[in-house]
């Protein structure tokens, strides 16, 4: 069983990947961590009646909040308008010996046994060659695709770095 598909990556494609990246570091739960730490601090100061300090933490504790998503949203824009290959349409090949990427000319392989892991999230598939690079694949461009790439994923795959739902 073979299963081939069409991908155009989206800013909010790139996005979700790096914020899911990101959060499930000991970068993104830091800042979560230390935000919370300061909206604390924060409450305590209006409580103690020093308002400047309040409104000054609380502003610290959003730009925490606020920082890792815009970095990350600009970034992901800044990628795809410079990135011709991501871009542009990627096309799948997912066969009994791997994975096939193709755009134009170009052309690259993954086989099996060098997929670090697969994943699946509530909106992509995410195919790691290691701990960090993956392909990126939005489910609602899988459409009815999914459920025949997840069987074959499961059959190469062992257990351990298969984490599709």
């Amino acid at each position: 069983m073979d299963v081939s598909f069409d991908i155009q990556l989206q800013p909010k494609d790139l996005y979700r990947f790096n914020i899911y990246q990101s959060y499930r570091g000991s970068q993104g739960i830091l800042s979560i961590v230390l935000a919370a730490i300061v909206f604390v601090i924060s409450a305590g100061s209006f409580r103690e009646g020093k308002l400047p300090y309040g409104i000054l933490y609380a502003v610290v504790g959003a730009l925490l909040l606020c920082y890792i998503p815009l970095t990350l949203w600009t970034r992901a824009k800044r990628t795809l308008r410079t990135n011709e290959v991501l871009s542009g349409v990627l096309h799948y090949e997912v066969s009994e010996s791997g994975i096939r990427v193709t755009q134009g000319e170009e052309a690259g392989e993954l086989p099996w046994d060098q997929i670090y892991k697969i994943a699946s999230t509530k909106h992509q598939v995410l195919i790691y060659s290691n701990r960090i690079q993956a392909y990126i694949i939005p489910r609602e461009q899988l459409g009815g695709k999914y459920g025949e790439l997840k069987q074959l994923a499961q059959k190469q795959l062992e257990s351990y770095r298969f984490c599709m739902k």
